[in-house]
């Protein structure tokens, strides 16, 4: 198939919006319905210009790798195989730190859409109040199924009306509710600092997770993580974009990043408005279902339409989730051995995710003394969500100038944002390990580094003719 030509209407635009669909839906989920929320709930719109400006790193990370692989067709794990030091390390180190995210990922996931489900049902308190664990193991039981059998599609479609529903209800009930709009532009457009309320100390899980923790989690998970946006280059060369495409690659991740900034706003902004003077925020086993009060100023019965939208959203990022492992594997195999038959690896990596996570649920749920879902899913979110973006923003500015002419670089302005979001990410990275204060973090953190290292140094792969 060829590249498409350039688009001549509005709706030539819209036929365009593919790969960014795609990571729209992979990242409109528990990051804006749960996280955007708690934002809200505990520091009003203080937060607003943070998220806006930490999507637009975001997209221009996107944008960046996207660029670069339909200027030369090279993936960005290729390109790191070239990287000083033994031949494909650095990509290695990404593979191992999947292996061990990617599962947790898919347990949070699970976990938290079982809440939902557990609180629909009446079986919260069941199994010892485990109830979502339950349901969520059966929830990844059956998207494993699912996955492996390539059924998803008429759920997706499904999917994007409902959440597109659901989505102007709340944006219908935001205006119904007449926010401060002074706080609201405020919020967006003049930086603040934060803290904890008074009454966050009722709260359990904050009265020992420090404030930079909390924010910083909320810089991995709004917008999608770094893994995201690798397989998103790829769906990219998939499309055939080249040269000729820039404009359309720009309109779509544009428009991607628009539709998650929307969301995002939206639910802070319901947040403050309706959880924060109640001093409720989504946390434990409550971290779906108090959202049903956006909806129901403006008719009570559409609660029932946020369940069904607020399911479809946060299972539709599983699954998304579970579909990145096989697309991350695949690239990097490639990279490392362009001769490999990656193909019969997508059973493989979609079963590890899958049943790692039943396993991580699975313990959780006969320990009877669970941690929260939240606390599951930090320490794999500061590396996948925060430093790892870091990384890739960094590298987008090496690879151009290491394998591109001058006059198809990344244009100067391109090139200092790069930079500047790159030391943002890992600057923030570093500072949520070391405020998470967590020797195993760390462990697996630096055990990944010199394994990747020592795998590299020993593995015999070939390069691309």
């Amino acid at each position: 198939m060829d590249a498409p030509g350039q688009p001549k209407s509005l709706l030539d635009w819209l036929r365009c919006f593919g790969p960014g669909a795609i990571l729209a839906s992979l990242t409109i989920g528990v990051g804006e319905l749960v996280f955007s929320t708690r934002a809200g709930a505990l520091f009003g719109y203080r937060l607003l210009w943070f998220f806006a400006l930490v999507l637009f790193f975001k997209w221009l990370l996107v944008y960046s790798a996207a660029r670069h692989i339909a200027l030369t067709g090279v993936h960005p794990f290729q390109r790191w195989t070239e990287l000083p030091g033994p031949r494909g390390w650095f990509p290695l180190i990404f593979l191992l730190l999947a292996v061990i995210s990617f599962p947790i990922w898919v347990a949070f996931h699970s976990g938290t859409v079982g809440t939902l489900v557990a609180a629909i049902t009446g079986t919260k308190n069941a199994f010892g109040s485990s109830g979502h664990f339950v349901w969520g193991l059966i929830l990844l039981a059956i998207v494993t199924a699912l996955s492996l059998i390539g059924g998803y599609k008429t759920l997706e479609h499904a999917q994007i009306a409902i959440v597109a529903i659901m989505l102007m209800s709340v944006v219908a009930a935001f205006f119904v509710l007449n926010p401060d709009w002074a706080e609201f532009f405020a919020g967006l457009f003049v930086p603040q600092t934060v803290n904890y309320p008074d009454w966050a100390m009722e709260h359990a899980e904050l009265r020992t997770r420090p404030i930079w923790v909390e924010t910083i989690t909320y810089v991995g998970i709004i917008g999608g993580s770094a893994y995201d946006y690798l397989a998103y280059v790829s769906y990219v060369r998939e499309k055939r974009w080249n040269r000729e495409s820039l404009r359309i690659i720009l309109f779509d991740s544009i428009t991607s990043f628009i539709a998650v900034l929307i969301f995002t706003a939206v639910f802070t902004s319901l947040g403050a408005l309706i959880l924060r003077p109640q001093h409720q925020i989504p946390s434990g086993t409550d971290l779906l279902t108090l959202q049903t009060q956006f909806v129901t100023p403006i008719f009570p019965a559409l609660k029932y339409l946020y369940f069904v939208g607020a399911f479809l959203a946060v299972f539709g990022t599983l699954y998304g989730t579970i579909e990145v492992a096989p697309a991350i594997w695949r690239e990097i195999a490639l990279a490392l051995n362009p001769k490999l038959d990656v193909e019969k690896g997508r059973r493989w990596a979609v079963l590890w995710v899958c049943i790692v996570a039943a396993l991580f649920l699975s313990l959780n749920l006969a320990r009877g003394n669970l941690p929260a879902l939240v606390a599951i899913v930090t320490p794999a979110n500061l590396f996948t969500g925060v430093l790892a973006c870091g990384f890739v923003c960094l590298l987008s500015v090496w690879a151009d100038y290491k394998w591109l002419a001058r006059a198809d670089r990344m244009p100067w302005p391109l090139t200092i944002l790069n930079v500047i979001g790159g030391v943002a990410f890992l600057a923030l990275g570093f500072k949520g390990y070391i405020d998470y204060q967590s020797s195993y973090t760390w462990l697996i953190f630096v055990g990944t580094i010199i394994t990747g290292l020592l795998a590299a140094a020993f593995f015999k792969g070939e390069k691309p003719d």
